[in-house]
Formats: structure tokens, sequence, C-alpha cells
């Protein structure tokens, strides 16, 4: 049945495909960013409350928020990543210690 209409995608006026790619990748980098913050407050979490450090915790959750709200109002995830990886560490130290 297909066969026999017209394809109105490619004979439309309007069509922005450049405006489509730009919100895929801002949808992306959110999507990036707030998965990363979710891991690091679950990461704070650990380290309060299975490790009993809550004083680490805290600047888990502060450095995590600082760097999500970077990574929200600019185009970088650089931020995003730094704090997962202080986060990892923090979590190690705090198993070893």
């Amino acid at each position: 049945m297909a066969d026999h209409s017209e394809v109105e995608y490619t004979t439309a006026t309007g069509n922005d495909y450049v405006e489509h790619e730009g919100t895929y990748q801002r949808f992306l980098h959110l999507t990036v960013v707030l998965i990363l913050h979710a891991i690091n407050i679950l990461l704070g979490l650990a380290i309060g409350g299975v490790m009993g450090h809550w004083l680490t915790a805290f600047a888990v959750f502060v450095i995590a928020t600082g760097a999500a709200a970077h990574g929200l109002v600019s185009t970088s995830k650089t931020s995003s990543i730094v704090a997962f990886g202080l986060s990892l560490v923090a979590f190690a130290l705090s198993a070893a210690g």
C-alpha cells in the first residue's frame, strides 16, 4: 500500500534536519550528564550509608551537583566525568580505610 502513495517527509516544506540533529545532540548530552550525576549520588550514598563516612559523602554530593550544573549549562561533559572519577577515588579510599 505504501508503494502507491507519495512520501511526504522528503517533499514536505519546513523540515529542518539541522535543528533535529541539534535537539538530538542536546538530548544525548542531557542524558549522559544526568546518568553520571545519578551514579555519583549513588556512590555518595554508598560512602555515607554503608561505610559511615558522611563528610566524604557530602563532599561527593556537592562536587557531583556542581559538575552536573556546569554540564547542563555548558556543552561539556568533562566536569561530570571528572566528578565521576573523583567519586570513584573517594569510594575506593573510604572502602580502604
